[in-house]
């Protein structure tokens, strides 16, 4: 390994210990907000049973999203952003999708 990288991941980790001690502040922070599942359902319509299989999850991932014990990830999240966006034309998006395996 060349030198200077391996310098600048020593740097790295000493400076990732010195946050974690809070004696740094991080030099950026990164925070994602919980996707309120519930009202992107409700906004379409459908049942936790029918949004389940609509998203091709099961009811009890909507469940656990719903109650906050869990948040979606992946594609998942990718179609709730798109419900919460525009659920008509999600909605519409999804049956084009299963009407033209």
């Amino acid at each position: 390994m060349d030198s200077n990288l391996f310098d600048e991941l020593v740097t790295s980790v000493e400076q990732a210990g010195a946050i974690r001690r809070d004696e740094i502040a991080p030099s950026r922070i990164f925070e994602f907000s919980a996707m309120d599942v519930k009202a992107i359902r409700e906004s379409t319509g459908r049942t936790q049973e029918a949004f389940a299989q609509m998203l091709g999850t099961s009811v009890s991932a909507i469940r656990s999203w719903e109650q906050g014990q869990r948040q979606p990830t992946g594609t998942a999240r990718v179609l709730l952003a798109m419900f919460k966006a525009d659920p008509d034309t999600a909605q519409s998006l999804l049956e084009k999708a299963a009407s033209h395996p």
